[in-house]
């Protein structure tokens, strides 16, 4: 059987042209704007979903996601309501791919059998553990893919030729490429450097190559999706849910602010695909 993860990329192979992969935080601004937002997501364009796990130490996050993890902790997220974010999303959309991102420390705590197990049954397809190295790869990465979930590992701009098998050994679903030294939002990605990589990466597996970290507009998910098999955007579109707070608290328009701007998104990696033909 294949997965949702390895079908959606099968289908945008045919269509010829990357995926939009979003990024939003689990119970961010609140519990039930951040579902509305999830399941708008599919709509507005997104064709991989990655849902943070709030955590209150996110030592790889840039400024604008931390304060969202910070924003839904505030206002009561947590692991399992996280997963019942999951639950609710699919019982409209059995077709999206969802993974969850973010650190090993909320899933030690909840218990990694536990975990996986209602992972499964919310109906989470992979996951995005940051801080886990290869190394580690026991403590969860084995016993979700015995269980069935995908394992996304990154890999940066300094993982080498020497490290890359290292990376890539337990990896399924796609490869997470971190377009630039340090932390999410920083800076903007450089496409050409980008292209080089995701073609050295290749040379290694033949899993898809996502590339994320600084990606913010329509222009820059447009170049970087010519040399990528998806564009991971995550700080412009939690910015945006900022934004649009009112008091702290979401306002008229954090829905659909959101929702332009993955559909502006969209538009981009659609023009890469235009770009490439």
């Amino acid at each position: 059987m294949t997965t949702r993860i390895e079908d959606r990329f099968a289908k945008l192979k045919n269509e010829g042209r990357p995926a939009l992969v979003t990024f939003v935080m689990g119970g961010d601004p609140d519990h039930q704007t951040s579902l509305d937002i999830v399941k708008a997501l599919p709509g507005a364009g997104a064709d991989i979903i990655e849902l943070g796990m709030p955590f209150s130490d996110p030592m790889a996050d840039g400024p604008s996601i931390q304060k969202a993890g910070l924003r839904a902790l505030q206002a009561g997220a947590s692991l399992k309501k996280t997963l019942d974010i999951v639950r609710s999303f699919r019982e409209d959309d059995a077709q999206t791919p969802l993974i969850l991102m973010g650190y090993f420390n909320p899933i030690y705590i909840y218990g990694v059998d536990a975990f996986v197990r209602d992972a499964l049954d919310a109906g989470v397809d992979g996951l995005i553990v940051v801080d886990l190295p290869p190394e580690m790869d026991e403590e969860l990465c084995l016993p979700a893919l015995k269980a069935g979930l995908n394992f996304i590992r990154l890999a940066t701009p300094t993982t080498d030729d020497k490290r890359l098998p290292a990376v890539l050994k337990n990896t399924s679903g796609f490869v997470y490429y971190v377009s630039i030294t340090g932390i999410t939002g920083a800076a903007a990605p450089d496409a050409g450097k980008v292209a080089a990589a995701v073609t050295r990466i290749k040379g290694h597996t033949s899993l898809p190559v996502c590339v994320g970290f600084g990606v913010r507009t329509a222009e820059q998910a447009e170049e970087i999706g010519k040399g990528a098999d998806g564009v991971v955007v995550g700080s412009a579109i939690v910015s945006a849910i900022e934004a649009s707070l009112v008091n702290g608290h979401a306002g008229e328009t954090t829905v659909s602010d959101v929702l332009r701007i993955v559909g502006e998104l969209s538009k981009g990696v659609s023009a890469a695909r235009l770009a490439k033909a």
